[in-house]
């Protein structure tokens, strides 16, 4: 092999007898991390997320950590394009966009916006069971991002927009002047859900006709859902899609998963420093 090569037997056996650098067991200690939270993460995370989240243990910087990333094919999971499907119901009178895609709020509660989760059956984009679809419907508080609000159902009716609203309300019992985004699906232009905007002192704002980016913070709530739980899950029935849904947003969303609109942080992490602010001023 030395002669092939054109090297000589002192060169190679020097070679192989050489200890490994300093420089590739720390790649190779970096790299060992990653794939700890990468594998933690459900393999959502692209190199910015997996930096931010090894940074103050590994000395790093987020070229490295991309770099070797690529070299041994660790990649984020990628969404699907986004197709509208709202139902509209044109008897129905819908709100103005009051929001105008201004995503910022000062403080929780005064800002959420809303949907169901619902795209083309060919996509395969509803919450599928072997016993029937399950629609699921959520309220995300525009400040920390957190979903605040959900419910889950066999159908997609008014009600099920409702007791997301509730779950909501009954969490964070906002103030009079709260701004609530939806789109104009028909569960949200219902005279049922309006009344309780009203009733609640609550000021509706819904989206352009077709328009993903009037309420782009659900809609990358509900493409984050998709790629990192349910296109990687077959159900049985609704009750097994309801608990994994339940943790995916309790357990890993509101309380793990790093926003990069956050600075890096969770969203409940992203309150409790609002918290911990307002206790000081």
């Amino acid at each position: 092999m030395c002669d092939l090569l054109y090297i000589s037997r002192s060169g190679y056996y020097a070679w192989r007898s050489r200890p490994t650098s300093q420089r590739k067991m720390a790649n190779k200690q970096l790299l060992d991390k990653i794939k700890v939270v990468y594998e933690v993460n459900r393999g959502c995370y692209g190199s910015p997320r997996i930096y931010h989240e090894i940074k103050d243990e590994i000395s790093c910087s987020l070229n490295r950590v991309a770099r070797l990333m690529q070299q041994h094919g660790i990649r984020a999971k990628q969404a699907k394009r986004y197709k509208t499907t709202t139902q509209q119901n044109e008897n129905h009178p819908h709100a103005p966009n009051h929001l105008a895609q201004d995503f910022h709020a000062s403080q929780p509660a005064e800002k959420w916006c809303g949907d169901i989760i619902l795209r083309q059956a060919q996509d395969r984009l509803y919450v599928w069971t072997a016993a029937g679809w399950l629609y699921l419907a959520v309220v995300i508080d525009l400040y920390s991002r957190r979903v605040i609000g959900w419910a889950m159902n066999a159908r997609m009716t008014t009600q099920l927009v409702k007791d997301a609203f509730q779950m909501a309300w009954r969490q964070q019992k906002p103030k009079p002047g709260l701004l609530f985004h939806s789109d104009r699906g028909s569960q949200y232009t219902s005279h049922e859900f309006q009344r309780l905007l009203q009733l609640y002192h609550v000021k509706a704002s819904m989206s352009g006709t077709g328009n993903c980016y009037d309420n782009a913070v659900v809609e990358s709530f509900f493409s984050s859902l998709k790629m990192e739980l349910i296109y990687q899950t077959v159900y049985f029935n609704r009750e097994e899609a309801t608990t994994d849904i339940f943790f995916y947003i309790e357990g890993f969303y509101n309380r793990q998963r790093l926003h990069s609109a956050l600075g890096y942080v969770s969203p409940q992490a992203y309150e409790a420093i609002y918290q911990q602010q307002a206790l000081v001023i």
